[in-house]
């Protein structure tokens, strides 16, 4: 556990406690970053069991989705309170689970997040089941009802019909090279949203980009991570330095906010590793959100018209992480025809974090519709994010509330304007 210094770093002024999701649903102060703070100091100081029901509880509920952290006068860094507690309950219930909950443990957080050959196998299954009809029957007979699955589908994202596969594929810049980038393609990207990997690929090209999509990538490790798996984590973790190492290229980029705020925190997953940290810090200072390279290097602003009204959904990791929230808005106005009209509480946690929404159910739904009443109170015909978390969870909960509002990475519509002036299309004015 962290020294006393850490603890004691938070002053318990409650700033955070308006911004914490968990808190602001139920109002109970264990729900909150203070209160969790204060439970994780009892058990480093023998005053609470490790894994009494109370701090489990707690520290599962917890989106990670690091508000507080945002608006803390004092800088509590609470996530790196956080995942050690998880690393450690993960520890001790290694010994209680048993050889077969620990077993598909290890598959779904070493096998399958962790190859992606087999994450691909997997999506491959998945779209057949999508496709073929049987995913259809299973909902109107009544089946995924039964066997308790109905949540579980409404929620499961529609594999694309071709993923993106890294291969050392190399695209080209359009006009003067700006620079050389290495795409990370991603997990659930490059299976259920590989359509906008491919449309990133398209728009780094117009903003002057050679585009590198290096075979040797893998998972980020953001699951293994938050799920406490820290050494998991690592091997991940060191795939990823090692491929960009041997890149060449100038900068790692990410289309996924939940993966990028795991890249850029590299550093602190080697804290105790001195060869590794330093690799690892040179990395992350080269990691970054395609929105916030984007703002950063220009895009070519020779951009069709759209004409819609458009909300903006701040990704957790994104805006209170990474602490990028005027990038995604710049690069939305830059399309013409284009209306961007803001939605109540746009930072608050979807309730997607990952896989939260399949271990916290109650507590994900609740935050959803949340979200997505928020959402359609702006009138709004879309809705923009730059997360693929965020982008099935506010889909479902617009889909309950009734609402036709589609979902769109910013990426998407960007990659859209450009494709109505190529097909000869106006540009905006």
């Amino acid at each position: 556990m962290p020294p006393d210094d850490v603890f004691n770093r938070c002053v318990r002024c409650g700033l955070c406690l308006p911004t914490c999701p968990t808190y602001v649903e139920t109002m109970v102060e264990t729900s909150s970053p203070r209160g969790r703070i204060a439970l994780i100091k009892s058990v480093a100081e023998g005053q609470l069991d490790l894994l009494s029901s109370g701090f489990m509880h707690q520290m599962s509920e917890c989106l990670d989705c690091r508000a507080c952290e945002a608006v803390c006068p004092s800088g509590v860094e609470y996530g790196k309170l956080l995942e050690p507690a998880r690393t450690q309950i993960n520890r001790a219930l290694e010994q209680q689970r048993g050889p077969i909950k620990n077993f598909v443990r290890h598959v779904l957080l070493h096998v399958l997040f962790g190859n992606l050959v087999v994450m691909r196998l997997v999506s491959r299954l998945l779209w057949f089941v999508q496709r073929s009809g049987l995913q259809t029957f299973a909902q109107k007979s009544g089946l995924a009802r039964l066997f308790g699955m109905e949540k579980m589908i409404d929620l499961a994202p529609r594999m694309s019909d071709t993923f993106f596969v890294a291969r050392d594929q190399r695209w080209d810049a359009k006009g003067a090279k700006k620079a050389t980038v290495f795409l990370h393609g991603g997990c659930i990207m490059a299976t259920a949203f590989a359509e906008i990997d491919f449309a990133t690929v398209r728009v780094l090209q117009r903003a002057g980009c050679e585009v590198l999509a290096p075979a040797a990538q893998g998972c980020c490790g953001a699951i293994t991570v938050h799920a406490g798996d820290m050494d998991a984590g690592r091997e991940l973790a060191k795939r990823n330095i090692e491929a960009f190492e041997q890149s060449g290229a100038d900068y790692y980029i990410i289309n996924a906010a939940g993966c990028g705020s795991t890249l850029k925190e590299y550093g602190h997953l080697f804290h105790e590793d001195p060869q590794w940290h330093a690799r690892a810090v040179r990395f992350a200072a080269k990691v970054r959100d395609i929105t916030e390279f984007l703002d950063d290097i220009g895009i070519d602003e020779h951009l069709g018209r759209i004409d819609a009204t458009v909300t903006y959904q701040e990704p957790c990791h994104l805006v209170h992480a990474q602490r990028i929230s005027q990038a995604p808005r710049n690069l939305l106005r830059k399309i013409p025809g284009l209306t961007l009209v803001e939605m109540n509480e746009s930072s608050l946690c979807c309730g997607s974090a990952g896989i939260y929404n399949l271990t916290q159910p109650e507590m994900s739904q609740r935050l959803m519709e949340r979200k997505a009443k928020n959402a359609v109170e702006t009138g709004a015909s879309c809705c923009a994010t730059a997360n693929p978390g965020c982008q099935l969870q506010v889909q479902a909960g617009l889909r309950r509330e009734g609402s036709a509002m589609t979902v769109r990475h910013i990426i998407e519509l960007l990659d859209e304007s450009y494709r109505i002036v190529d097909a000869g299309g106006a540009a905006g004015a």
